[in-house]
């Protein structure tokens, strides 16, 4: 039997529905951006986005879901027994300048997950929000919602963060979340900011602009976090990386060995080549799933990186989310199916309990 937990799904965080959470003077700002009419991902001052494109006739339609119940209830005809929650206008967060604002912005998010999202014993797990602009008091957020046994993770906003995740100001965060032994979760979007990756702005349209985007803002982050030696400083912290794929991960490895041994003396705190923290450590997820012609060699890429490493996730419910058909449909054995299924996530996320069909 194959059961599934999927490592990235979102919830409809509105400046509306956080307000009644949010500290004055903020909760006003977030009264008034409630209720406008703004794009996806095109909040002023919320989710903030440079779009360039015009708008595309037949474009897929933004779609969220509302409640812990419609939730349980989509994931169930999806198969889906565990789903672990993210953001969704909040995966911008890390472009917000203002340092107080930020703080009171993740404060009402992690209360509206708390109360509204993982008050059920329904399989719903979440991911506490680290604001990259306010370290100290994010790993206070920490401490705080591990007593929570339905916080299983801490998310590390992604897109235009600066500096990047490896930087030593995040120290604060990476040891609380040692500590309380949850996995730092990063999770990227398209996004035309100043920051990391440069030259988006440069593409003519969005099809360039998604093809490297989440990838790169992963290479990015990996490297910083590798070369400052995090992994080897937080020997017990759990890293996963969401919604970029998987095919990028062996050339990191591959490459970053590769410089390892040519400049070892430029990080003298690792002792391991870079893959075998890789190997250990941290896990990527599945979405969005490579489709080359031929499946056996997504196959062979899982065996790569290691067949414990990898987990499912779908993203749902956006319009490009992966069923779970889609990795079951893999020319792969039921063992490596069961283990990139759920398995996995097990071990990356320990505090989410053994579903019965696993045990």
């Amino acid at each position: 039997m194959v059961f599934t937990i999927d490592a990235d799904i979102h919830v409809n965080d509105t400046p509306g529905k956080l307000a009644p959470y949010c500290e004055m003077p903020w909760r006003k700002s977030l009264e008034l951006l409630d209720g406008g009419s703004y794009p996806y991902l095109q909040i002023p001052g919320f989710a903030p986005n440079l779009r360039q494109d015009p708008p595309i006739a037949g474009s897929p339609p933004y779609r969220s879901v509302e409640t812990a119940a419609d939730m349980r209830r989509e994931l169930n005809e999806l198969d889906i027994e565990v789903g672990i929650l993210f953001p969704d206008h909040l995966l911008l967060f890390a472009t917000l300048p203002n340092r107080e604002y930020a703080t009171a912005l993740a404060h009402a998010y992690n209360r509206w997950l708390a109360e509204e999202w993982l008050q059920e014993d329904n399989g719903l797990f979440g991911v506490v929000l680290a604001s990259p602009q306010n370290p100290e008091d994010s790993a206070n957020e920490i401490r705080k919602y591990a007593k929570n046994d339905r916080i299983v993770g801490v998310y590390l906003p992604t897109a235009g963060v600066h500096p990047l995740w490896g930087d030593r100001k995040y120290d604060p965060i990476f040891s609380a979340a040692q500590e309380a032994d949850l996995p730092v979760c990063l999770h990227s979007v398209t996004i035309t900011t100043p920051q990391f990756p440069y030259q988006l702005d440069q593409f003519e349209n969005h099809f360039a602009r998604q093809v490297l985007s989440h990838a790169f803002a992963m290479m990015a982050n990996l490297t910083s976090i590798m070369h400052t030696g995090v992994p080897a400083r937080y020997p017990k912290l759990k890293v996963v990386f969401t919604e970029a794929g998987i095919a990028w991960v062996p050339y990191m490895m591959w490459r970053m060995d590769k410089y390892y041994n040519e400049y070892r003396r430029h990080v003298p705190f690792l002792d391991r080549r870079p893959s075998e923290y890789m190997r250990e450590r941290m896990w990527f997820a599945t979405q969005p799933v490579e489709e080359p012609d031929d499946p056996s060699q997504l196959v062979e890429t899982i065996h790569q990186i290691g067949d414990d490493r990898i987990i499912f996730a779908s993203d749902w419910p956006h319009h490009d989310f992966d069923h779970p058909k889609a990795i079951l449909k893999l020319p792969m054995s039921q063992d490596l199916k069961r283990a990139v299924m759920g398995l996995n996530a097990l071990s990356a996320f320990p505090r989410i309990p053994v579903p019965v069909a696993a045990e």
